[in-house]
C-alpha cells in the first residue's frame, strides 16, 4: 500500500528520526516525516522508541519485501519495529489495517482478530467511539497530528493510554489514514478522551510530536494545501444555499470542525446606527454553559466587536479577562461584501487559552470575505423574493379588483337593462288602468250608455281602474322610500285574527271567481294572537301574497296559515316572547329554481312573457320583504319547480305570549 510522506522543513525534525510514511514507501528520505515519529537516540528506556539492536535507519530495509509495484511491505512487522508499546494503522472508517502491542498475547488479543472486526463492533477500542471518530477524522482531513489521552477497552478490561494520531497520505497525495502510537499510563478513573496538553515533563518522544505538530500549524502557508482544502470545504457549503440561516449555520460548524475551536459564532450587523449586534448562529466542539446564541453583544469602540468593525482586520486576543460567557481566548473578524460590513466572526476556546497563529487569521480573514458576499447574495435574493411575493400580491389584488370593477359593471348594465325592462312594464301597467279610467269616462261624455245601469256597471270600471293605478303608484312610491331609506313605519299591536279577516274580505270574491278554494289555518289559543308591527303595512305585505297566488294559480286552492315560534327577538330595544310565522301556499304554477333567486331583486321579474301575460310591476314580493325585514322579521320563497305551487312566508314579532289551549288525547 504505496504513500507519500507529508514535507515539512527539515530543520524541525531531529536528526537520526523515521518518518512513519516509510512504512509504506519503504525509505526513508531526508528530511521528511509524518508526526510521530521520533528520534532514536532522544526516547528514553521503556518509551515509544526503535527497539534495540534495531537502528532507524535500517529499518525499511529489514522488513521490505518485493511488491506489485515495486517496493512494499509488511505493516504489521512495521509496527514493530517502531518500538511503540501500542501501533495501530486504521482508515476513516475505522478499519484497523495493521495492529501491534506488546502485551496482545498477555490479555489474550489477536492482531488479525481485531484487523478482521467491523468498526462498529471492534474487538478492541476507544470506549468513547463518537469523540474518537471525530478526532481521527480531523486528523485525515486537516493532515496534521493530535494528541490525546484515550481509555481503550478489550473484552472485560480496559486501560488508559496515552495516543498520537498522524496522518498517512495514499497515492493520490491526500490522507486516507493514520497511524496511532502510544503507551498505557496509570490512572485512578476511567478519564473520559481529552485532548492532552503537552506539560514540559513529556519524554522526548511527546515533545518532538508536539514541535511536528505546531510546526505544521504555524508554518503551512494561506496558499498550502491544508488551509486551502479547509477554505474551499466551508466555502462550498456556504455557495449551495441562498438561505441566510443556513449560511450562518454552515460557517460556525465548518470553523469548528476545521480549527478545533470550542465555539464559532455569527452575528448579524444591522448597521452603524445599533450599539449592538446579536448572536445569530453558534456551534460548539462540546456542551457550553454559557451558551451566546441569541445573545446581544456590544459594538461599541472599546470592545473586541467594535475593534474589528473599525479595523475590517482580525482581532486576535489571547487572552480574555472576565468574559461573561467563560471564553478565554478568542478571534474575531468582520464579514463585509464591497467594502461594507453585513456580519461578524468570531472564534472562542473556552476550556483552555489559545494562541492564535497567523495562519489562522488569514484564514479567518478570507473567511470573512467568502461569508460576507454569501451572506450579501443571500439577502439580494431574500429581499428580491420578498419584492416577487409583494408584486405577486399586488397583482392578486389587482385582479381581483379588476374582477370585481368588471363584476360592478356587469351589474351596472344588468340594473339599468332590469330598469329599462321594469319602465317599459310600469309604462305599460300604467297605461292600462289609466286608459280604462279615460275610456268608461269617455263613453259616459259620449251619451254611449243605454240605461243607469249600465252607466253604473262603466263608472264602477272606471273607478276599478283608478284605484289599480294607484296601487301601481303606491308600489312605485314605496320602492322609491326604501331606496332612498325614507320608509316610516308605525309599530303597534296588531291582531292576527283581525288582520287575515281583513285580507280575506278583500281577497274572497276574486277567489270564488276563479273557482279556487281558500282555507284559513289559525293557532288554537284562548286569547287573541297579538303581533308588533304596522298594521296598513302588515296587511299590504299580505294582500300582495295572496294576490300574487290568486294570479298565478288556476286550480287547486289557497291555504293561509300561522304558527309561533317561541324565539326571543329585540325589535326596537324592545325584548319580545317570540314570532309569528304567516305561511300563503298556493297549487298555481310555481317557479324554477334556477330562477327564484331573482324574485326579490329590485326591478328584477322572474320571466319578462310571464309579467305581460299576468301583469303587474314585479315590485310586489320585493317592497313585501323590505317592509317586513323593517319591522324585524324575514321572508322566504319557496317553490320545487314549475307547475309545483309555491310558498311564502314571513315573520312578524309576537308582542305577547298568548295562553295556548290544550290538546285532547
Amino acid at each position: 500500500m504505496g504513500s507519500s510522506p507529508v514535507s515539512v522543513p527539515s530543520e524541525s525534525i531531529a536528526p537520526g528520526s523515521i518518518a512513519p510514511g516509510a512504512i509504506a514507501s519503504g525509505s526513508v528520505a531526508p528530511g521528511s516525516v509524518v508526526s510521530g515519529s521520533v528520534p532514536s537516540d532522544s526516547v528514553p528506556s521503556g518509551g515509544v522508541a526503535p527497539e534495540s539492536g534495531a537502528p532507524a535507519s535500517s529499518l525499511p530495509e529489514a522488513i521490505a519485501k518485493p511488491g506489485r509495484s515495486g517496493m512494499t511491505i509488511d505493516e504489521p512487522l512495521a509496527l514493530q519495529h517502531l518500538g511503540a508499546e501500542l501501533a495501530y494503522i486504521q482508515d476513516n472508517e475505522g478499519h484497523y489495517r495493521a495492529f501491534h502491542w506488546r502485551e496482545a498475547a498477555a490479555v489474550g488479543l489477536d492482531s488479525q482478530l481485531i484487523c478482521a472486526a467491523p468498526p462498529e463492533e471492534p474487538l478492541f477500542g476507544p470506549i468513547s467511539l463518537p469523540e474518537y471518530f471525530e478526532i481521527l477524522n480531523r486528523v485525515i482531513l486537516q493532515g496534521a497530528p493530535e494528541r490525546l489521552t484515550c481509555r481503550l477497552a478489550w473484552a472485560n478490561q480496559s486501560r488508559t493510554f496515552d495516543l498520537v494520531l498522524s496522518p498517512m497520505l495514499g497515492d493520490d497525495g491526500r490522507a486516507d489514514r493514520v497511524l496511532v502510537m502510544g503507551r498505557s499510563i496509570s490512572t485512578r478513573s476511567h478519564e473520559p478522551m481529552t485532548p492532552a496538553n503537552l506539560p514540559s515533563a513529556l519524554d522526548a518522544h511527546q515533545k518532538l510530536l508536539s514541535k511536528i505538530a505546531t510546526s505544521i500549524r504555524r508554518t503551512l502557508p494561506l496558499s498550502s494545501a491544508l488551509y486551502q482544502i479547509l477554505l474551499t470545504k466551508i466555502a462550498r457549503n456556504i455557495r449551495k444555499t441562498l438561505d441566510l440561516d443556513t449560511i450562518w449555520q454552515q460557517t460556525v460548524c465548518g470553523l469548528v470542525q476545521a480549527l478545533s475551536v470550542c465555539r464559532a459564532v455569527v452575528c448579524a450587523y444591522p448597521g452603524p446606527q445599533e450599539g449592538v449586534v446579536r448572536v445569530v448562529a453558534e456551534h460548539t466542539r462540546s456542551p457550553s454553559p454559557h451558551p451566546m446564541l441569541g445573545a446581544d453583544l456590544s459594538v461599541a469602540h472599546d470592545t473586541p466587536m467594535g475593534e474589528a468593525l473599525i479595523s475590517l482586520e482580525p482581532v486576535v486576543m489571547d487572552r480574555l479577562n472576565q468574559d461573561p460567557f467563560g471564553n478565554q481566548s478568542a478571534i474575531i473578524v468582520a464579514a463585509r461584501h464591497q467594502g461594507k460590513v453585513n456580519g461578524l466572526i468570531a472564534l472562542y476556546q473556552y476550556d483552555r487559552t489559545r494562541h492564535w497563529t497567523t495562519a489562522e487569521a488569514e484564514l479567518m480573514r478570507e473567511l470573512a470575505d467568502q461569508v460576507g458576499t454569501a451572506i450579501a447574495h443571500a439577502t439580494l435574493f431574500a429581499e428580491s423574493q420578498a419584492l416577487t411575493h409583494e408584486l405577486q400580491e399586488k397583482n392578486i389584488h389587482l385582479i381581483q379588483k379588476q374582477q370585481e370593477l368588471e363584476e360592478a359593471r356587469e351589474q351596472a348594465e344588468e340594473v339599468s337593462r332590469l330598469k329599462s325592462e321594469f319602465l317599459a312594464n310600469t309604462s305599460h301597467e300604467i297605461r292600462t288602468p289609466l286608459n280604462g279610467v279615460i275610456g268608461f269616462l269617455k263613453l259616459i261624455l259620449d251619451g254611449m250608455v243605454d240605461d243607469p245601469e249600465e252607466q253604473q256597471d262603466f263608472l264602477q270600471e272606471a273607478y276599478n281602474s283608478a284605484v289599480h293605478l294607484l296601487n301601481i303608484l303606491n308600489d312605485i312610491l314605496d320602492i322609491a322610500r326604501i331606496e332612498a331609506d325614507r320608509l316610516e313605519l308605525h309599530l303597534v299591536p296588531v291582531n292576527l285574527r283581525e288582520l287575515c279577516r281583513h285580507a280575506s274580505d278583500f281577497t274572497l270574491a276574486q277567489i270564488q271567481q276563479k273557482g279556487l278554494r281558500y282555507d284559513l289555518q289559525l293557532p288554537d289559543t284562548h286569547d287573541d294572537v297579538l303581533m308588533y308591527g304596522d298594521d296598513q303595512r302588515l296587511l299590504q305585505v299580505l294582500l300582495n301574497l295572496i294576490g300574487n297566488a290568486i294570479k298565478f294559480t288556476h286550480e287547486g286552492g289557497i291555504t293561509v296559515s300561522a304558527d309561533l315560534i317561541w324565539q326571543p327577538v329585540v325589535v326596537q330595544n324592545r325584548e319580545l316572547p317570540g314570532l309569528v310565522r304567516i305561511r300563503v301556499a298556493d297549487t298555481g304554477i310555481g317557479v324554477s329554481l334556477d330562477k327564484q333567486d331573482r324574485l326579490f331583486q329590485s326591478f328584477s321579474q322572474v320571466d319578462g312573457a310571464r309579467t305581460r301575460r299576468y301583469g303587474g310591476t314585479g315590485l310586489g314580493l320585493v317592497i313585501s320583504r323590505r317592509l317586513v325585514e323593517a319591522m324585524g322579521g324575514d321572508m322566504n320563497f319557496y317553490s320545487l319547480g314549475e307547475g309545483l305551487g309555491s310558498t311564502v312566508t314571513f315573520t312578524v314579532p309576537l308582542y305577547q305570549e298568548p295562553v295556548m289551549r290544550l290538546v285532547e288525547t
